[in-house]
């Protein structure tokens, strides 16, 4: 079957149980390339029938079909011209894992984070409508992303408005980690609806075959509806703010799901298609391990066992770190937006359940919460990717920064994440947070410094933002030892008068080992950890570069407001003449994705390029 897909229009022409084969077909074929490629599998096994269904009965090149997060897309990309090219899924140059305009004509609006396509389908629907055009407007959203604020204010709108279009609620019953909340709860409350419905629709069927009684039956039974609903299914939410509810529908039967995507279509108001589906369907390790499969490395098909590199990572120093401060320290308390796992958690939820708080996909309302706590004389500790802490500036500057609340905010993923691309690569937390009064910058070169940067933030004041990379360390360079931490002091880990090289976070290492490098050469250089970007160790960065007149500074953020910036404002307003300055930094663009080390190299921060540059200025008389 998959052989005659070249584009959706011959799905089209295929039978139920030919669609039925494809289904099982793509499952095989998407097990095949994330087992080589990594990527998001549960969700894309999980939506496979959905996927096929829906778009047997719309049309994707007229109609406007928005994926909430998007990662979830692999079977649309396959169904819409990208059959072959999905073997490069996540590669550099290659298709990316998540919907993208520039790809296809089928991929209507990029997506990357959640709860924002019921948000951008109706902006569309009202396009519509003010062109007076003829188009269907679908949003897919997970349950997972219906505790995310934008998501339910989306929906008030929606139902207010009375806007003609669909939301598909695909419910799996997990996010990224099990859904929590009372949402989800009234979901679980919802999936009892096809006990209902089906009763309904055959006891209307038998009393309409009564005749002369059964048509004023039915009237008597349609006005005491409402009540028996309520009884049935308490706070029939959906309803209540004006969307006609249908469901639950199984997400795993194409013939159920077809039919109900045609009747939404004659409804002239919002309606909300409730579809239950099984994250990683067809595959027993992703439907037994869903959490660990939701986004996974390379690894074996047959055993499902994930082919991981050696050692530490980062993740995994925080949550031990943190376990042992909080049997010390009452105080300490955990939040997480749905990323037990992926941020660190799991054991600190463990052996603290009472201080672990996991408030869904909702940034927002997470630094919220920790204000909150922290106000009330709690230390909150709250672990969220880079990409992710962009949807809670608001809060971290009114709830957090203006009251100055001590607040430990840890930005995992920060730099380059690699293959799940712009979406997600954590390039502008410096340069946002650095924006921000009164907040404390950290960032550490290697596992013990984040180790010791935790303990030392549990002891300080104030906000406080500790940034380090996705996996463990490179593993170039060796530090023998590590100077104590000080407030707003950086580290000489080298002296040197040829050149200063000022590096944060994961590019220290780097740095020792170009300065090493650069000892052949006969180049000497002082290399600066420089630990605290806010405040940034002024006097230290001086009477450097005054020694040295040439500056290189390497981080693995955005070029505008980080480092580099940091740096020339020191140098302008203390009226340091003559000196000579090379930033490595990230441009102001978006990265697409590509693994890390495609994506420095092709950007100029891999250290062979670093240490090129630097005796290129040294052979150029500069120096």
């Amino acid at each position: 079957m998959l052989e005659k897909i070249k584009d959706v229009e011959d799905l089209k022409k295929l039978n139920i149980e030919d669609k039925k084969n494809l289904a099982e077909e793509i499952r095989k074929y998407i097990i095949e390339v994330v087992s080589k490629n990594g990527g998001h599998l549960a969700s894309n096994l999980g939506v496979i029938e959905l996927t096929i269904a829906l778009e047997s009965v719309f049309n994707v090149n007229k109609d406007k079909i928005i994926w909430d997060v998007g990662h979830q897309t692999y079977t649309h990309k396959i169904l819409n011209g990208r059959k072959e090219s999905i073997k490069t899924l996540r590669k550099l140059n290659g298709i990316a894992g998540f919907p993208k305009t520039s790809e296809s004509k089928a991929d209507c609006f990029n997506t990357g984070h959640s709860s924002t396509s019921i948000s951008a389908a109706l902006g569309m629907a009202r396009a519509r409508d003010i062109k007076n055009e003829k188009y269907s407007v679908i949003a897919v959203i997970g349950d997972g992303a219906l505790t995310g604020g934008m998501a339910l204010e989306a929906l008030n709108d929606v139902g207010y408005t009375g806007a003609k279009m669909t939301v598909v609620l695909n419910d799996n019953e997990m996010s990224i980690s099990k859904s929590v909340g009372g949402m989800n709860m009234l979901l679980s409350k919802l999936r009892t609806k096809k006990f209902y419905t089906h009763s309904n629709i055959s006891m209307k069927k038998l009393l309409l075959k009564i005749p002369a009684v059964g048509k004023p039956v039915v009237r008597f039974a349609q006005k005491v509806k409402r009540s028996v609903k309520q009884l049935i299914i308490p706070k029939m939410f959906f309803e209540e703010i004006g969307f006609t509810y249908l469901g639950p529908v199984d997400g795993h039967n194409i013939v159920e799901l077809e039919n109900i995507f045609k009747l939404s279509k004659q409804i002239e108001m919002p309606v909300l298609i409730h579809v239950i589906t099984k994250k990683g369907k067809g595959y027993k390790y992703a439907e037994e391990n869903p959490d660990k499969f939701h986004a996974i490395g390379k690894f074996e098909p047959k055993t499902g066992m994930e082919i991981k590199g050696k050692g530490e990572t980062y993740s995994k120093v925080f949550e031990k770190t943190i376990c042992e401060i909080a049997r010390n320290n009452g105080k300490i308390v955990s939040i997480t937006a749905s990323m037990k796992d992926g941020t660190g958690l799991t054991e600190f939820a463990k052996q603290f359940p009472e201080r672990f708080f996991d408030v869904g996909i909702a940034e927002q309302h997470a630094l919220g919460v920790a204000a909150g706590l922290a106000k009330s004389g709690m230390i909150p500790i709250v672990p969220i990717y880079s990409s992710f802490y962009q949807r809670a500036y608001d809060q971290v500057i009114h709830d957090i920064a203006m009251q100055k609340l001590h607040v430990i905010m840890c930005v995992d993923r920060a730099g380059l994440v690699g293959n799940d691309g712009e979406t997600h690569q954590g390039l502008l937390d410096m340069a946002f947070f650095r924006l921000i009064p009164n907040i404390t910058i950290m960032a550490p070169k290697n596992l013990k410094e984040l180790q010791e940067m935790l303990n030392f933030s549990v002891k300080a004041y104030g906000p406080i933002v500790i940034r380090y990379p996705r996996g463990g360390e490179e593993g170039i360079y060796s530090f023998n030892q590590t100077k104590k931490i000080t407030y707003g002091k950086a580290e000489v880990l080298q002296e040197g008068n040829d050149v200063t090289i000022l590096a944060i976070g994961k590019m220290v290492e780097r740095a020792m080992w170009i300065s090493k490098e650069l000892k052949r050469e006969q180049i000497n250089a002082e290399v600066i950890n420089i630990r605290f970007l806010k405040p940034i160790d002024k006097s230290t960065i001086i009477k450097s570069l005054n020694r040295t007149k040439c500056v290189v500074t390497i981080e693995d953020g955005t070029i505008i407001n980080g480092l580099a910036t940091a740096i020339d404002e020191i140098i302008l307003d203390n009226n340091l003449d003559n000196i000579k300055k090379i930033n490595f930094a990230y441009p102001d663009k978006f990265i697409k994705q590509g693994s890390v080390s495609e994506l420095e190299k092709i950007y100029g921060l891999n250290k062979e390029n670093i240490l090129r540059e630097i005796i290129k200025i040294k052979k150029e008389h500069i120096v």
